[in-house]
């Protein structure tokens, strides 16, 4: 087994700390990854203080990995030592379905086999994420980073970069399309500057007043603020598409009524209660509600490599280890713009 340093979680309230855990050794199709930088995304959050349920503690969080390689199998083929390499929210899924065998193991109809708190195949090892040193990752499951992104920039594009790359490729968002992003945050910023590199014409809609000049200097287009009446009014019928990043509770018909008829708003947030729908707001002009999340490994790497020739990276502030429990504090007030990212040599 190979000895990696770590934060955990130990119970629901307790801060995170210190963690000693064991890494599997290399197999012959694995790589091992020196972490550098990990993203610290919400769902560690709720994970961490068990809001989603079925947190199995010591829980290790982090899927927005990304290091250089450090040793490789013996069957390896798509790595070499030296090599710069992320790993995104799953690092293995049974490989045999329908879902696995076209691309998209993030929806896996037997077994998606997490980043962290998560069971390996065999249904009783469990993962541990990238608050750590060190990860073994099945290569079929690593990613390659183009080595001129900025390594602690990337880190965020495993999440909240595929999260939004996926359903703009998903529903073909580009040119000619009019495209409303409601929330501004680590998952709307990246919509926002993923959507206008596709071409699209790009309205952030927010109920902040004062992000206006954050919204057009990420690469929007048009920026609205839905608490005035006259702005919503003259929004009717606007959009062909709304991505809704929001998790939040809020009003998913307000922002319905801004779409063109046969326009399609597509959720990426998760509102911890359920929420209401009109069914007029979908009837009248034939419009869509939809879902989406994160990606499969080839929609993935094909996100890092746009991200790579569009020179699109996340907006970060870089943290210490020691940090992590402000900064979880920071993130439930908005306070970041607009990923906290680790930097892992901070790690004692």
């Amino acid at each position: 087994m190979i000895s990696a340093k770590a934060y955990a979680a130990f119970d629901p309230t307790s801060p995170l700390g210190p963690f000693s855990l064991e890494r599997r050794e290399v197999g012959e199709h694995d790589v091992l990854i020196d972490i550098k930088y990990c993203g610290v995304c919400h769902s560690d959050l709720h994970q961490v203080r068990n809001e989603w349920g079925g947190a199995m503690y010591p829980l290790v969080p982090g899927h927005e990995i990304v290091g250089v390689v450090s040793k490789v199998g013996s069957a390896v083929k798509k790595f070499k030592e030296g090599d710069l390499a992320g790993v995104g929210c799953f690092v293995d899924s049974c490989r045999e379905c329908h879902s696995c065998k076209e691309g998209l193991e993030q929806y896996c109809e037997v077994q998606n086999v997490g980043t962290y708190n998560s069971f390996e195949r065999d249904g009783k090892t469990i993962t541990y994420g990238g608050y750590s040193s060190q990860i073994v990752v099945d290569e079929n499951y690593t990613l390659k980073v183009p080595e001129n992104l900025d390594l602690a920039r990337t880190a965020p594009l495993l999440c909240a970069g595929i999260t939004t790359y996926s359903p703009i490729m998903q529903w073909k968002i580009g040119e000619g399309h009019r495209v409303g992003i409601v929330g501004l945050g680590g998952l709307g910023h990246m919509a926002v500057k993923i959507a206008a590199a596709k071409g699209a014409d790009v309205t952030v809609l927010s109920t902040s007043p004062n992000k206006k000049q954050d919204a057009l200097d990420l690469g929007a287009h048009n920026f609205a603020v839905t608490k005035d009446e006259a702005t919503l009014k003259q929004l009717r019928n606007s959009f062909d598409f709304i991505i809704d990043t929001v998790s939040a509770p809020h009003d998913y018909n307000l922002y319905l009524s801004m779409l063109k008829r046969d326009g399609t708003m597509i959720l990426l947030g998760a509102p911890p209660e359920p929420s209401t729908v009109a069914g007029f707001s979908l009837i009248a002009r034939r419009k869509r509600l939809a879902g989406s999340m994160i990606g499969g490994i080839p929609e993935t790497q094909e996100m890092l490599d746009f991200c790579a020739e569009h020179n699109i990276m996340s907006d970060i502030e870089l943290i210490k280890m020691e940090d992590i429990n402000e900064a979880y504090e920071r993130m439930l007030r908005s306070d970041v713009k607009y990923r906290f990212v680790i930097d892992m040599a901070s790690l004692k």
